[in-house]
């Protein structure tokens, strides 16, 4: 009968969600971290920097997820450097999140008139209160769309990490296929999981950004 492993199975399902959250979860937090640094020395930094983080946001927006992750998981232990899988799969997802997010954040930093910093200048402010209690708050509210947009996406790709047995929902997927040979059901059900994950994180996203910025958040 279709489905009548599911029962059986929801505990693997429910360990795979749970894993798929944590990680964009500490993903989420770390990349955009990154993505906040990167962006203000892309913008204020020395020449040095500037270049640099440019040339890290080319090299990982212009190679494939896939590729970044197995060079850091096969790739890095011919330097020495062992990571645990799911060490390198928040490792990978936070680097290529970070890339893609610099631009954005970046754009929301243009976005704020630079009269603002001026003024706030002028009254004895520091230039890093500047940034962190005007520019900021005002880049992240002006962005928040496409920042939302982009965890939604870095969560949907974190599928890729079961190429390196991590644990997540579609390794779990993987396993049951594998036990059941139902891929139809199998796949069907992970799919309305994903779905679910993807409404669900875009819905506390927007209700978080609503309570953190102000309205106008959408």
């Amino acid at each position: 009968m279709a489905f009548a492993w599911l029962p059986g199975a929801a505990s693997h399902i429910a360990r795979g969600a749970v894993t798929t959250i944590l990680l964009i979860a500490v993903t989420t937090l770390a990349g955009t971290f990154l993505s906040i640094l990167g962006a203000a020395g892309r913008r204020n930094g020395p020449v040095l920097l500037k270049r640099a983080i440019a040339w890290y946001v080319e090299v990982i927006r212009n190679t494939p997820f896939l590729v970044q992750l197995f060079f850091i998981f096969f790739g890095l232990p011919s330097l020495g450097i062992r990571l645990d899988p799911v060490l390198a799969a928040i490792l990978a997802m936070t680097l290529n999140m970070a890339a893609y997010t610099i631009e954005i954040v970046g754009a929301g930093l243009d976005a704020v008139p630079g009269g603002q910093t001026e003024a706030a200048l002028a009254l004895g402010l520091r230039p890093r209160q500047v940034f962190i209690k005007i520019v900021l708050p005002q880049a992240l509210k002006v962005i928040f769309p496409a920042l939302t947009s982009q965890i939604v996406i870095m969560m949907l790709e974190s599928a890729v990490v079961s190429q390196i047995a991590v644990r997540e929902l579609t390794y779990e997927a993987d396993m049951l296929q594998a036990r059941t040979f139902r891929s139809f059901e199998t796949y069907l059900v992970v799919t309305m999981v994903y779905l679910a994950l993807s409404m669900a994180l875009r819905r506390l996203l927007v209700t978080g950004g609503r309570r953190v910025l102000g309205a106008g958040v959408s």
